[in-house]
């Protein structure tokens, strides 16, 4: 391979001083006040927090993996990423986010009083969600250290192991987003944004230069090309390159159909559970007001979508010309090294600087967002609240400080034990996040879930999907035997395929816990009704309401928001696929995507935008 010109390695050097002197000259506005450090004061507009959100997610981990996935799997894999899943910024957009921002509160945690009031219940809840918040955190910062260890030790001449690259990159990271909080966060994803499309649309150019449509099909199967599939990914590698016929089997989804549906299932619940409780959440919470939060979530998909696909495309194509027959004569190709590959090889000086520059930026993105949430957990949810609720402002600043750093160490510990971005990319969105859906759909649809409820349901999801990571091998190796056809059909990706039993086993221990116990004040579901108008099972809250009001109208939008979501979910799909068949010059389904990107954007401003009522901030 060829090294990086020394050009692009002083853009990456110059970019790396730039950012942690962001960070100092920013470090004094964010020690104002926890608020400040946290949310940024509320004082960002919210086209800069959305370009920051969707920046957050324009990661190094989640890029590789993508590439890989498109390599593998042609335009099928952009199904694949529903499995976080990709399309919750569209139930965020249409009606989560301003249920979510009326509650004025730093963290998720802290929103649960809104729900739970006060009380041993509330302390319960409290607490659930702070564990769940802190495994969540810990499981992204080692996503993250796997993925840019990997990135750095391909791209980076000293010929260090992947895990010490990945340290030294995170130490870096940590001294800015620890000392400059929420203000330096979005000040580097703003920054990041603008370098990532600059490279996007420059490796659109030189891939559609360098490769030609003939030239693709060469090394590409039948059905390569084609959105669709059936009840099996149907793609015959065999004769082009036989070892990713072993990959599709290994990555748990060959039958895809099965695959798609289950992941169609999680997705659903887990987009109206609302966002875990991290950086996509603080966002929302860092808005001026709701209808801010709305907008903010609806520019995420289109500012991520497009010119992360056309960087993705891009590479995919240089890779599929130029690199398969390099793949097909390794014993163990490793797939998610196909970035790296094309960056060094096919990108020119300068630009390999730039796009370096924007990837570190990414992923430095995502970590500086995860570290910052996770620290306003330790500090506002379990410091201030519990241990020194008598702290000044510039003690608990400090305390941001160290909290920060904790989770830092603690995240990159956890990222040297797994074995690969896809199989912890796969326990955290089918294990992790199955745990969390059931109480978290309840607190939105049904009053009488209670804090023990919610308590109960979140702590048996995470126990159930902590004992997943440590049993899947026996429970699997017992469904060999006992249903061989199903056991063929879910070996690779068990963590997605038990989430009914995650789903079953956190919703039930919610429900029995909340009837074994007494419902929540009902002044305090009076008040959370009357501010969030969430949907669903409220009955005896709307009679109180109307007891006392007669011109209290409750929530019966539950059709148009369903509606709406249908349509955005395919709105994202066209959004991805236009700027893939643009690099693949298959012009009439690029022409197909966007009309169908046009009509659906103009039902969803007569029918989602017009709609948007601003209302006080809090």
């Amino acid at each position: 391979m060829l090294a990086l010109h020394t050009i692009d390695y002083v853009i990456i050097g110059l970019y790396g001083i730039g950012v942690i002197v962001a960070g100092v000259i920013l470090s004094r506005r964010a020690a104002e006040s926890v608020d400040s450090y946290f949310l940024g004061g509320r004082s960002i507009p919210w086209y800069l927090l959305g370009i920051s959100n969707a920046s957050g997610m324009f990661d190094i981990t989640g890029t590789m993996w993508m590439v890989m996935l498109l390599f593998v799997y042609g335009p099928k894999s952009l199904w694949i990423p529903w499995v976080w899943p990709t399309f919750n910024q569209v139930f965020l957009m249409i009606f989560l986010a301003a249920w979510l921002r009326r509650s004025g509160v730093i963290t998720g945690a802290e929103w649960l009083r809104t729900r739970f009031g006060n009380g041993a219940g509330l302390e319960l809840a409290h607490l659930s969600v702070v564990l769940f918040a802190l495994v969540s955190v810990i499981s992204f910062i080692a996503l993250a250290f796997i993925g840019v260890g990997k990135f750095a030790a391909a791209m980076l001449p000293w010929g260090y192991e992947p895990n010490t690259y990945g340290m030294v990159v995170i130490g870096i990271t940590a001294i800015y987003v620890i000392i400059g909080g929420m203000y330096s966060v979005v000040l580097t994803d703003v920054i990041q944004f603008f370098l990532l499309t600059i490279a996007a649309v420059m490796v659109c150019v030189i891939a559609m230069t360098l490769t030609t449509t003939e030239g693709i099909a060469a090394v590409t199967p039948d059905g390569w090309q084609s959105l669709w599939f059936g009840w099996r990914v149907d793609l015959d590698w065999n004769a082009v390159l036989p070892k990713v016929s072993e990959k599709i089997s290994s990555d748990g989804y060959e039958f895809f159909t099965p695959f798609l549906l289950m992941a169609l299932l999680k997705g659903v619940l887990s987009s109206i559970a609302g966002p875990t409780p991290g950086y996509d959440m603080q966002r929302v919470l860092a808005t001026k007001d709701e209808r801010a939060a709305a907008l903010m979530s609806g520019m995420v998909s289109p500012i991520l979508f497009v010119p992360r696909y056309m960087l993705i495309a891009g590479i995919t194509v240089l890779a599929l010309t130029y690199y398969s027959t390099e793949l097909a004569t390794q014993d163990e190709p490793d797939f998610e090294q196909i970035l790296p590959y094309v960056v060094q090889n096919f990108i020119p000086v300068g630009l390999s600087g730039i796009l370096l520059a924007g990837l570190f930026s990414a992923f430095m993105s995502t970590f500086d967002s995860t570290v910052n949430a996770g620290a306003a957990y330790i500090v506002n949810d379990i410091c201030k609240r519990y241990i020194w609720p008598q702290a000044t402002e510039r003690q608990l600043i400090r305390l941001c400080y160290i909290a920060s750093a904790i989770i830092v160490v603690v995240g990159m510990y956890v990222g040297l034990y797994p074995k690969s971005i896809n199989s912890h990319m796969q326990w955290i969105v089918g294990g992790l996040y199955g745990g969390y859906a059931a109480p978290n759909v309840l607190k939105w649809v049904w009053w009488r879930l209670n804090g023990v409820g919610y308590f109960a349901g979140m702590v048996t999801g995470v126990f159930l999907s902590l004992a997943l990571a440590n049993y899947s091998d026996a429970i699997l190796q017992w469904m060999s035997a006992a249903m061989p056809d199903i056991h063929d059909v879910i070996h690779a990706a068990p963590s997605l395929y038990f989430f009914p039993v995650l789903l079953v086993g956190s919703g039930l221990a919610s429900v029995v816990a909340s009837w074994l116990t007494s419902p929540d004040d009902p002044d305090v579901l009076d008040k959370f009704y009357s501010d969030v108008r969430p949907w669903g099972v409220w009955q005896p809250v709307v009679q109180r309401l109307q007891s006392k009001d007669s011109s209290f109208v409750p929530n019966r939008d539950f059709a148009r928001d369903m509606a709406n979501c249908a349509v955005g979910i395919v709105w994202q799909v066209a959004l991805s696929a236009a700027p893939v068949y643009l690099v693949l010059r298959n012009f009439s389904a690029t022409a197909a995507a966007v009309v169908v990107v046009i009509v659906t954007s103009i039902i969803l401003k007569r029918n989602w935008y017009d709609r948007l009522q601003p209302r006080a901030s809090r």
